[in-house]
């Protein structure tokens, strides 16, 4: 029930930090895309692009924690977390579309004369960048508190929307210090925001993959469970232990060895009180396996 609950908990945590990112990346796109338009600044109209590739990624990551917060059936007997995973996938793709977008339009920009930014864009771009930075470290606590990914990866997205405004906000200043011939500044900004975006982009897709693909955990994490295995009464010692990630929760696999002359009864106890010893310390753990050898 501890497990169930945590993991209903963690869906909840998940599912609000998600719809707040929504929500603030929608009202920031228009700013920053109004912004852009009537204040001749190719950086801040790719700012607003990067803005609604969040709108589009948080909607995914939304999808895809439904998913994955389903129970598991017949067909999917570990549960749908791997959902997750191909969510942040999906996230990263999503990066690099609009990472393609703005880099071809710099490139164009850069090569066509056009009118230098006017001042008041660099105030939009600071106000971007302070709630783009408080909405970053807001998901990311979240996502460090119920150990998702993919959550973890959203809040990176934010990260890099306010990185981007950042370059925004530089390649307007040196365009209004300058004056006539400096307006392509703006536009060297917008395309180092795209690589920016490539670099995250790369972060994000790194860890998923590992999921997907079955990686192994955090040795320190392994260390810890066989340390709470050998404080069970009957458990010589602990001979495998393997661990993955599924969605916002982990699974586990011990090989534990007792003594040779119990019973299967006594031996089949003993791993029940290694797995109850374990996911009552770490709840994080949905199930743990364990395969009793004697010692």
């Amino acid at each position: 029930m501890e497990v169930t609950n945590l993991k209903s908990d963690t869906s909840k945590k998940a599912l609000k930090s998600t719809l707040i990112g929504i929500i603030v990346s929608a009202i920031l796109a228009v700013i920053k895309g109004l912004g852009g338009i009537y204040g001749n600044s190719y950086a801040l109209i790719a700012d607003a692009i990067e803005s609604t590739a969040d709108i589009v990624t948080s909607a995914l990551l939304w999808v895809g924690l439904k998913w994955s917060a389903k129970p598991a059936d017949e067909e999917h007997p570990y549960g749908h977390g791997k959902a997750e995973a191909l969510v942040a996938l999906g996230i990263a793709l999503a990066l690099c579309i609009a990472a393609f977008v703005i880099a071809r339009e710099s490139i164009e920009n850069i090569n066509t004369p056009h009118k230098t930014p006017k001042a008041f864009t660099l105030i939009i771009l600071v106000l971007v960048i302070l709630t783009k930075e408080v909405l970053f470290r807001y998901v990311i606590k979240t996502g460090t508190e119920i150990n998702s990914e993919v959550v973890k990866a959203d809040a990176f997205h934010h990260r890099s929307d306010a990185i981007t405004s950042a370059a925004a906000f530089i390649g307007i200043t040196i365009g209004l210090i300058g004056g006539p011939g400096y307006e392509v500044a703006d536009d060297w900004a917008a395309l180092l925001a795209s690589g920016i975006i490539i670099i995250n982009a790369y972060k994000i897709c790194r860890p998923a993959i590992g999921e997907l693909l079955d990686e192994q955990l955090d040795p320190e994490l392994g260390n810890t469970l066989k340390k709470l295995a050998n404080e069970v009464d009957g458990v010589v010692n602990v001979e495998k232990c393997m661990t993955r990630k599924m969605g916002i929760m982990s699974h586990a696999d011990l090989h534990i060895r007792v003594g040779k002359d119990l019973t299967v009864a006594e031996g089949h106890t003993i791993a029940h009180e290694v797995k109850n010893h374990i996911q009552e310390k770490l709840p994080q753990f949905s199930d743990v396996m364990i395969h009793v050898e004697p010692a």
